[in-house]
């Protein structure tokens, strides 16, 4: 059974006008509709590399309200809350940490902060 539909459509791969039988048709021959095909898979795997390479750039870039919320609500905080609190990184509180510019006890192999103490050395 083939359609008697004769409807004047331009292929999405070369851009040439052709006469097509179904509504469906996007390309203009079976070479085109191949070249299409492959384009599309290409630019679909472009796409998601970039986005994987986006996530790799920046893990953590935002925090979320819920994580503030339990920041806010501790008294001792870890290294890597207290940083996220001083908007600072955490290698940098480490630092501070080591060279006596922050007041910290180190809780087995962790550091903990007290909130207080973070609070005084924002407002020095």
């Amino acid at each position: 059974m083939s359609s008697n539909m004769q409807i004047v459509k331009i292929c999405e791969y070369c851009s040439k006008e052709f006469i097509a039988k179904k509504t469906t048709t996007k390309c203009c021959s079976d070479d085109c509709a191949k070249r299409f095909y492959k384009l599309n898979k290409r630019n679909d795997k472009i796409a998601q590399a970039e986005l994987k390479t986006e996530i790799k750039r920046q893990p953590k870039a935002f925090i979320t309200e819920a994580e503030i919320r339990v920041i806010q609500t501790k008294q001792y905080l870890t290294l890597k809350e207290a940083a996220v609190l001083l908007n600072v990184s955490p290698l940098t509180l480490r630092r501070w940490t080591l060279d006596g510019k922050m007041n910290a006890n180190k809780v087995g192999k962790k550091w903990m902060f007290e909130k207080i103490n973070l609070g005084l050395h924002i407002f020095n």
